[in-house]
């Protein structure tokens, strides 16, 4: 049964702009857990996306539905959102509320391809833990192995393989995954970034490269410039070779089963 927004509990999300005293003030007053701005976004979409725990914490005891899509035709689950940002914490909260680790949004994501993606590996580590299948493909039928491994974390390689990413029957998938982390290891990743990015924008931009550790990984970040403004942005962790290595491995030393 779909559940119509309900958008009349503005002070809501007022508080959700302030602090966790105001979001408990707004319950108190009435404010329903479950209500939606003017756009269909949930309040606890909202609280999952902006990283507030506490909040969302507190909207889930007030009843707020863990999996209840939000925004304008209802494509965005709050479960995805957080795990799009690496909001570990907050995912935790909504799996310990009954949310489902392999739900998929309208487009076919689910919290594991979105982490999984963007190296969020703690986040990774949290929803295979609690359930996520990580053989479940993306909504292009993407392995998570294969995205794993071209995203650059080895924490997110090692987590998938120990969850049975590898396991028999899965040749294929690790074979290709070993195949992307050894062609990566081998580029200069600054200038594989700059490149997509002027293949989308064009060249002439200015280009600023960033290389900074997350969560004990080394990404490299590269951001286009306009009039000196940042304007569109890629990174990847760069951890291929040691992939790589995690791989080979898995295979037992033995060459991987080409992709069919």
């Amino acid at each position: 049964m779909t559940i119509n927004p309900i958008r009349d509990e503005p002070s809501l999300f007022e508080a959700l702009y302030e602090d966790d005293d105001a979001v408990v003030r707004a319950l108190r007053a009435g404010a329903r857990a479950e209500s939606s701005d003017e756009e269909g976004t949930t309040a606890l979409y909202l609280a999952a996306v902006q990283n507030r725990p506490a909040a969302v914490r507190l909207l889930l005891a007030a009843g707020a539905d863990p999996d209840r899509a939000s925004g304008d035709g209802s494509v965005d689950l709050p479960l995805c959102g957080a795990a799009c940002g690496g909001h570990t914490e907050v995912v935790e909260a909504l799996l310990s509320a009954g949310a489902r680790p392999d739900l998929r949004e309208e487009f076919g994501f689910t919290a594991l391809r979105w982490a999984v993606g963007l190296g969020h590996a703690s986040t990774v580590e949290l929803l295979l833990a609690r359930g996520a299948d990580p053989l479940l493909p993306g909504p292009e039928g993407e392995p998570m192995l294969v995205l794993a491994a071209q995203r650059g974390s080895s924490r997110v390689v090692r987590a998938l393989l120990d969850h049975g990413a590898g396991a028999k029957g899965q040749g294929g998938a690790v074979s290709t995954a070993l195949a992307e982390a050894r062609r990566l290891a081998e580029l200069d990743l600054e200038q594989e970034l700059l490149g997509q990015l002027e293949e989308a924008y064009g060249p002439g931009l200015d280009a600023v490269v960033r290389r900074e550790l997350v969560d004990g990984e080394e990404t490299v970040a590269v951001e286009l410039l306009r009039d000196g403004e940042p304007m569109a942005g890629a990174d990847r962790h760069t951890g291929h070779a040691e992939i790589a290595a995690l791989l080979q491995e898995a295979t037992g030393g033995a060459p991987p089963i080409p992709p069919g």
